[in-house]
């Protein structure tokens, strides 16, 4: 017997119910977006994969083990994209949208990685997120992290959700603080774990986020990057922490949390909750104010956040927050079929007037009404042969049983104020 044909693995279908919950989402996020003055871009879901190795690195796992790679027919190196800021980069770069710095905008749609599917986390998944290129402020970094808190409080899930803030420093303090952990990793490592030791080398501020607990408690006695910040650094987080608290935002310091790659500085964010056991994070962000200059553009601050579709997905699910599917408002039943060609023909004038209608394409009229139940349709327009010399329908309730004869002329402005 052949196999039962499946998505791939790490793949699944959207169906209507869940389709509907993700465009919530997606439409909340661009309503909150636009508010802050955000404009959508699209870009292609392939690039050369140049793109993503500049903007990954080419030792990250991403790069090395989760990218999507092949050589196309005309022998050229592509990639799905593995995440969004990389695209909208190069398109910043391409477009010359220099011009119009600070460049604000918004994107939405999917994204893939080969990676371990679990709960919240598939090979091809959806991301939403925004990018500031050309702002270099602290109140840029504010304004990111308020639209962020603003459309999770949107969602419903504020109060279950927790903003954790650090600062990377910029590139000086950064060094500075690099050289002194490696310093000390060093004297340890013969307790690091195998994935720590690879680090150590190449990335060693990513030992900091691991989660082995052998690193955590070597972790806890390493110097603090804090520690190592000059003017300048203390100066942006400061008045960073103190635009969140003269907004309301609340957060929690964090000093573990980081990013890898030398183009990130200054702030990094994360807004996690204990709702969804390993897969905590639902939206993370930071500054990146070296990576257009290392994607070949002129020397640019940026800063955004992307935050997972299926992660929001699952959060409102738990919260039971998850919107009502819509259901049909009204099926149209021919009680003849001589009345048919006319039933479609009100069908269809109703759902030009704006309502959302059902009808079926065969059965009587009782089977109808079955079908009209499930769908949870509230109202059936009927129109048999007496209706139709009459120039009349039934108007039903089907939930509360009743119903009144209607001229046809009237029925749009009967249902109207219903």
């Amino acid at each position: 017997m052949a196999q039962a044909l499946q998505p791939v693995r790490g793949t699944h279908d959207l169906l209507a119910a869940e389709y509907a919950a993700h465009q919530r989402i997606a439409l909340t996020a661009q309503e909150i977006a636009a508010r802050y003055g955000y404009a959508r871009i699209d870009t292609p879901m392939f690039e050369f994969s140049d793109v993503f190795h500049r903007a990954t690195g080419e030792t990250s796992d991403i790069v090395t083990k989760e990218t999507y790679s092949f050589t196309d027919r005309g022998g050229e190196q592509i990639t799905l994209r593995p995440e969004l800021t990389a695209g909208v980069v190069r398109a910043y770069i391409s477009n010359g949208l220099q011009q119009f710095a600070p460049y604000k905008c918004f994107y939405h749609g999917p994204a893939f990685r080969y990676e371990r599917p679990q709960k919240g986390r598939q090979r091809q998944f959806h991301q939403f997120g925004v990018e500031l290129l050309g702002a270099s402020e602290p109140t840029a970094d504010i304004e990111i992290i308020a639209l962020a808190a603003h459309l999770l409080e949107a969602l419903g899930v504020k109060d279950v959700v927790t903003l954790q803030l650090n600062s990377l420093g910029d590139a000086q303090s950064r060094a500075a603080y690099r050289e002194a952990l490696v310093a000390y990793l060093t004297q340890h490592q013969d307790g690091l774990s195998e994935d720590s030791l690879k680090r150590l080398d190449k990335n060693p501020l990513r030992i900091l986020d691991s989660k082995d607990l052998r690193d955590r408690e070597i972790i806890s006695g390493a110097p603090t990057l804090h520690a190592f910040f000059n003017a300048q650094s203390r100066a942006h987080f400061e008045a960073l922490t103190q635009g969140l608290d003269a907004l309301g935002i609340a957060y929690t310091i964090n000093e573990t949390l980081v990013r890898g790659l030398d183009y990130y500085t200054h702030t990094v964010f994360e807004f996690t909750t204990e709702m969804l056991g390993a897969q905590g994070t639902v939206l993370a962000g930071g500054r990146y104010d070296g990576l257009v200059e290392l994607m070949g553009g002129p020397a640019t601050a940026g800063i955004g956040f992307g935050a997972g579709m299926e992660r929001l997905y699952l959060l409102l699910e738990t919260l039971n927050l998850l919107p009502a599917p819509r259901t049909m408002e009204i099926t149209v039943v021919p009680m003849q079929d001589s009345t048919e060609a006319a039933a479609w023909g009100i069908a269809q004038s109703l759902r030009h007037a704006g309502f959302s209608v059902d009808i079926a394409y065969k059965g009587k009229p009782g089977k109808r009404l079955q079908r009209a139940d499930k769908l949870g349709v509230r109202l059936a327009v009927m129109l048999g042969e007496e209706e139709m010399a009459n120039h009349t329908v039934v108007l039903k309730d089907l939930q509360q049983g009743t119903q009144q004869t209607v001229p046809q002329h009237q029925l749009i402005a009967t249902l109207g104020t219903k």
